[in-house]
């Protein structure tokens, strides 16, 4: 019967398509066995609050954003990190996964493996294991994410020496030091993008007396944010509805401005690096001392970041090749070689996942 199974489970993997996804908070990514990332889609949903439809997904929802009729509702399903909306983030992985599986042309249901937050509780874990495995998975595996960020880094995690990386994303930044396929210490700080981009409506919004939208703020941020003043200095024209008279206004905000809006954000993630590093052990730190420190996510793209670490901490940081994608190619290195990476896999109670192959 052992044999059986084995050769029936060999036999759904040679027709099936395993799938990695990084489940992201402002975006979707996806990586399919074989084919490599397959699609990158803003996690954001357009609901037909009348029939409970979902009218677009991705792209298409984020162009709605803030132009829809009352009936219809433009939400993102995930919120720092985490799933908010159960229903909604099954129904758009259900879509994604279809979409995938259509140009894949396979009809049995697939493997997935899904990054979640490091730190997520087991209530959290089962809402993300379950929303895939009701979007058609045949099996659901999760990996924490600073873990496929780093092999989506390159990083020698399997050795005894230590690695540290800091993954800002749209939800959340993870922080983790990781040594022999493990992780050491850890944070998981709900301050990333997303965080920025509010920072900047309130700050539009109090000290220009203009209300913005999320989209609006969101290319504020895109387009000045910075750690140190750019030489020449830089300016871009917002447009939003006056909070007096209740009529369209624009104003230009400049690179200090949003300076000014993201400085707290930013000190808190300066302040919770340095808070992991007080808790690495000694051999372990003088490891991060030589190798540096690596930053991957949409937050490393920020220019002065790497340099303010440093200055902070004393050590080197870098980096990563292709920040906003470290973590779909880590989860894709470990969905191609599944059963070599087994023990890096967290069940929904937290613990090891068993044996892929009963």
């Amino acid at each position: 019967m052992a044999k059986m199974s084995r050769f029936i489970q060999k036999s759904l993997e040679s027709f099936s398509t395993d799938i990695g996804i990084d489940l992201g908070t402002a975006n979707t990514l996806m990586y399919v066995k074989g084919k490599g990332i397959v699609l990158n889609e803003p996690t954001i949903v357009a609901v037909n609050k009348k029939t409970g439809q979902l009218v677009a997904v991705g792209n298409e929802a984020r162009v709605m954003q803030g132009r829809t009729p009352s009936h219809i509702e433009v939400v993102r399903p995930l919120v720092d990190g985490v799933i908010s909306d159960f229903e909604v983030t099954e129904e758009m992985l259900a879509y994604l996964i279809n979409k995938v599986r259509s140009e894949m042309r396979t009809f049995i249901a697939p493997r997935v493996l899904v990054g979640v937050p490091s730190g997520i509780t087991n209530v959290e874990m089962r809402a993300a294991r379950d929303a895939a495995r009701n979007a058609g998975a045949r099996e659901v595996f999760l990996i924490e994410e600073p873990m496929a960020a780093a092999i989506g880094a390159k990083l020698p995690i399997g050795k005894a020496a230590g690695n540290m990386i800091i993954d800002i994303g749209g939800g959340t930044t993870d922080i983790a030091v990781i040594s022999i396929n493990g992780i050491v210490v850890a944070k998981n700080l709900r301050v990333a993008g997303d965080h920025l981009t509010a920072a900047i409506m309130s700050y539009i919004r109090d000290q220009f007396k203009v209300y913005v939208g999320e989209k609006t703020a969101e290319d504020v941020k895109i387009l000045l944010a910075a750690i140190e003043a750019p030489e020449g200095g830089k300016e871009h024209v917002v447009r939003g509805r006056d909070v007096i008279t209740g009529l369209p206004r624009e104003v230009v905000i400049t690179d200090s401005d949003v300076r000014d809006a993201i400085a707290s954000q930013v000190d808190t993630i300066v302040e919770s690096v340095r808070s992991v590093l007080e808790q690495t052990p000694p051999e372990v730190m003088a490891d991060i001392m030589q190798r540096g420190i690596h930053i991957s996510g949409g937050g490393a793209l920020i220019p002065g970041l790497k340099q303010l670490l440093e200055e902070v901490l004393e050590v080197p940081v870098i980096i990563v090749p292709d920040p906003l994608r470290a973590v779909i190619r880590g989860a894709g290195i470990v969905i191609e070689n599944l059963e070599l990476y087994e023990e890096l896999l967290i069940d929904k109670e937290g613990e090891l996942s068993p044996t892929l192959l009963t």
